[in-house]
């Protein structure tokens, strides 16, 4: 059983909806109830700023803080970590021109957050996730470079390096400069940024492809089939030197047809995750509403437990309006799952007699007018 990563204390400043709250918690699961706008999903955007980026909504900054605030929005958790006790702080000044999330762990700034990853990882699922098949590819890649990021934490830099070096290369050619020397460098880092992101996601593919397969009978969920597509298909047998080699030589002959569409058409940035029903031999986009979401209740699952697997530490699991649209036999069988993952799940809902299989294994919160109290 991998070691259980846990919240055993969560305060908030400012934060959305909440002027100053602070929550209690041991090492369960908890489940928070209430209406619809009390403020639950807030709670949970909360726990998501600690793990890198914009957290679960992927709000501008400005945006989380609370309306008539007279400064920025702070989080403070205190935490069982992969590394021990720890203390992690994070927020904005609104006073600061620059807006830039700080990060201070054990009261110590943080020189990136990607520290976070040092102490916990964070996955989430929302019902804003439940058009991921349907939607366009750049959701699905988003998507994927979050699971890839929970098992490598590096491969966040690695996008936005690429994506810096794609847009001076995509400027340069815009404006017509087309000088070899210098078009040939930036090239040669976006091959080689742009191969290491598509391999790490190729081995973070074939992982969660396995452990998919090798589980799937023990799962009332359907299973997922997985593929990427889009950028060097079929080729990712072949040495990382040599996809470097066609990446660039491949940029090299798309110049001008790329200054022409006033971007570049190849690389890592237009791949697309395909996903099919295993049982059904059916792609995901074409599954019924409710097929779909079991699909990514199960994908979401096995990936947690691949990153538990893999780093000996349970993820802190986000699961928002987990219970809807479940009947209460795969409802006691989603919380069995979730809780044999090892970690400390997040759970929302309107009703609390959904989670009631649950017991003694979660401790219950009620949600209302921006504040919380037990249930």
């Amino acid at each position: 059983m991998p070691h259980k990563v846990f919240i055993s204390r969560l305060k908030l400043t400012d934060f959305r909806n909440y002027a100053a709250e602070s929550l209690a918690l041991d090492e369960r699961h908890v489940v928070l109830t209430g209406d619809n706008g009390a403020g639950k999903t807030n709670l949970m955007e909360a726990v998501s700023f600690l793990s890198p980026g914009r957290g679960l909504r992927r709000a501008a900054y400005a945006d989380v803080i609370r309306v008539d605030a007279s400064s920025g929005f702070s989080i403070f958790s205190e935490l069982e970590g992969m590394d021990g006790e720890v203390e992690i702080g994070t927020g904005v000044d609104a006073t600061d021109e620059t807006t830039a999330r700080k990060l201070r762990i054990n009261g110590t700034p943080a020189k990136t957050v990607d520290e976070l990853t040092d102490h916990l990882r964070v996955l989430w699922l929302t019902p804003a996730m439940d058009g991921l098949f349907t939607g366009g590819s750049s959701e699905r890649r988003r998507f994927l470079d979050r699971l890839v990021l929970s098992l490598d934490p590096a491969h966040g830099r690695r996008a936005s390096d690429f994506e810096r070096a794609m847009r001076s290369r995509n400027k340069l050619l815009v404006e017509g400069r087309f000088d070899p020397s210098w078009l040939a460098g930036i090239e040669e880092q976006m091959a080689s940024l742009g191969i290491a992101m598509a391999l790490a996601r190729q081995e973070m593919l074939g992982l969660l492809s396995r452990l998919i397969a090798e589980t799937r009978e023990a799962t009332p969920f359907p299973s997922a089939a997985l593929e990427l597509s889009g950028f060097l298909d079929g080729q990712f047998d072949r040495p990382a030197l040599d996809l470097e080699d066609s990446y660039a030589e491949m940029l090299r002959e798309g110049r001008y047809r790329d200054a022409a569409a006033g971007r570049t058409l190849d690389g890592p940035h237009r791949a697309d995750l395909l996903v099919r029903h295993r049982e059904k031999h059916m792609e995901a986009e074409r599954c019924s509403t409710g097929e779909q979401k079991a699909l990514l209740v199960g994908l979401i699952l096995a990936h947690a437990r691949l990153v538990g697997n893999l780093t000996g530490h349970a993820p802190i699991l986000l699961l928002d309006e987990i219970a809807a649209h479940l009947d209460e036999g795969r409802r006691a069988a989603l919380f069995d799952l979730i809780d044999g993952l090892g970690g400390q799940a997040l759970m929302t809902g309107t009703d609390k007699t959904m989670f009631s299989t649950l017991g003694e294994r979660a401790q219950f919160f009620i949600v209302a007018h921006g504040g919380i109290s037990k249930s």
